[in-house]
């Protein structure tokens, strides 16, 4: 077919327009990709469940966490005693493994599996952590027998939360796979519950990263990553192969492992020894006391009590920590010493302790008048307290009853 003159080259005057045609296209480029061992230094662990990728780190005894270090002589004694196991003060710290999981999400079940378990021990002076990977759901057999070699040596674990979520996580998919679980007879020290004990009245949270910094003094660097967006930033990595972004969730998990030997260190040295200077808030030491009650040491919560009110507390700790001890003095008979802490809170307001005093005064003393008058006085702070309605009417109904039995007794 004849070419029309002034319209011979339509691709010509197109690429001049800077257009390309079909037939010049190229593809879009592909993203960069990288594996998993090219972005976290490890090895791949054959078994005969298959192949699985493992991270170590080595931590010496020079390492710090903050201003604690992992490395301590762990006295748990007291931890022992907390959690009820003999096992736990009978173990040495090498038994222990430290183990916390990094999961496709936080609700458990079957639908739920563990993508990254770091594992850290005791061995030869230094502190060894191994971080197991799954490249993908299908090597989950080979990741589990790898992780039972880790822990063979091992008769205890330290978790975070690991009662509650990462043990029975574990146990679902060793049981799914048929594969003994071998932690099954440890000894577990799980430190969230006693984070809480410690902390729950001084710190608004007690996540582990929360009490890395304002117990330990610790700053995760720009490496970390949220919690909440592990599970998507690993199903990003299933779909694209990109091994990348996975690099701040290794770092998440191995600061959460060593935060917890960290953390069991310093927790140990306190309950062996409270008075060395690791414990500078008065708060921290009528939570101690509260522990030390609540074991049966009353002697020694005392003790610890009367150190928190020296450091000096603010209004509502006081009165809170002075019913507290003075209940316990009252247990132990010391009397005197329950009477002055009574007298010391009444002049601060505080209606229980006028009523203490109006029940030691009737009861024991058997002096009414006395008795009458901090009755009366507590019906005096009832009123003009800034209380909810339904406190006062509590107050009031209570302290009504014991003045009409009182003015009975005393012929008014």
């Amino acid at each position: 077919m004849d070419i029309i003159p002034g319209m011979a080259s339509l691709a010509d005057k197109l690429k001049a327009l800077g257009v390309k045609t079909a037939n010049t296209l190229q593809p879009p480029p592909q993203p960069e990709r990288r594996s998993i061992d090219l972005v976290v230094a490890g090895n791949f662990i054959a078994s005969p469940r298959g192949e699985t990728f493992v991270a170590e780190q080595i931590y010496d005894s020079t390492y710090r966490h903050g201003r604690f270090s992992p490395f301590s002589t762990f006295p748990l004694s007291v931890i022992s005693q907390w959690t009820n196991d003999p096992r736990v003060n009978q173990l040495p710290i090498t038994k222990f493994a430290f183990l916390d999981t990094e999961t496709s999400g936080v609700s458990g079940g079957t639908g739920t599996y563990a993508f990254l378990v770091g594992a850290a021990r005791f061995v030869d002076g230094a502190f060894t952590l191994k971080q197991f990977f799954l490249r993908d759901p299908a090597e989950e057999p080979a990741m589990l027998e790898a992780l039972i070699h880790f822990l063979a040596p091992c008769e205890g674990l330290v978790t975070f939360n690991g009662k509650a979520f990462d043990a029975p996580l574990l146990v679902t998919r060793y049981s799914l796979h048929r594969i003994p679980v071998p932690f099954k007879d440890y000894a577990h020290i799980d430190l969230l519950p006693l984070a809480r004990r410690l902390w729950r009245d001084r710190l608004p949270s007690r996540a582990l990263k929360y009490i890395e910094e304002h117990v330990m003094g610790f700053t995760r660097s720009s490496d970390e990553v949220p919690g909440y967006e592990i599970p998507w930033l690993y199903f990003d990595y299933l779909r694209t192969g990109d091994a990348r972004p996975l690099g701040g969730v290794f770092y998440h998990n191995a600061m959460d492992v060593v935060a917890m030997a960290a953390l069991l260190g310093h927790v140990s040295e306190i309950l062996a020894d409270p008075y060395d200077g690791r414990v500078e808030h008065g708060l921290d030491f009528i939570a101690l006391g509260k522990l030390f009650e609540d074991l049966g040491h009353w002697d020694e919560a005392a003790r610890l009590f009367e150190r928190g009110l020296e450091l000096g507390l603010d209004e509502s700790d006081f009165g809170v920590a002075v019913k507290r001890i003075s209940i316990l003095q009252k247990k132990r008979g010391d009397m005197e010493r329950a009477i002055e802490l009574w007298k010391a809170a009444a002049k601060k307001g505080h209606i229980y302790a006028h009523i203490e005093l109006a029940k030691y005064y009737e009861h024991t003393k058997r002096d009414v008048k006395s008795s009458l008058k901090w009755a009366k006085s507590a019906r005096a702070e009832a009123e003009k307290a800034d209380l909810p309605a339904y406190i006062r009417k509590h107050w009031l109904i209570e302290i009504d009853h014991r003045l009409e039995r009182l003015t009975r007794k005393a012929g008014l």
